[in-house]
């Protein structure tokens, strides 16, 4: 068995208003950001798996995301295992 590392990044879907990054958004342009747009807010996940090769263990993480770490109605995920 081998121990892995994943970074599981979460985001709103394209379709879901996000709104804490439209506040974002609007307060860097007050700012004078005005070059910055299409903020969008999200959170990434990084845990330690242990399986016998990195596509068992991306199968595990897609597992765990799919059930309790994403919602799969509103967010879309994506996994990076080292």
């Amino acid at each position: 068995m081998n121990t892995f590392i994943a970074e599981i990044k979460i985001v709103l879907r394209d379709s879901i208003l996000d709104v804490q990054g439209k506040a974002i958004e609007s307060s860097l342009h007050s700012l004078e950001f005005k070059q910055l747009s299409n903020v969008r807010v999200g959170k990434i996940i990084t845990l330690d798996v242990t399986a016998d090769s990195s596509d068992e263990a991306s199968a595990i993480i897609r597992q765990a995301a799919n059930k309790l770490l994403a919602n799969p109605i509103i967010e879309d995920f994506s996994i990076t295992i080292n």
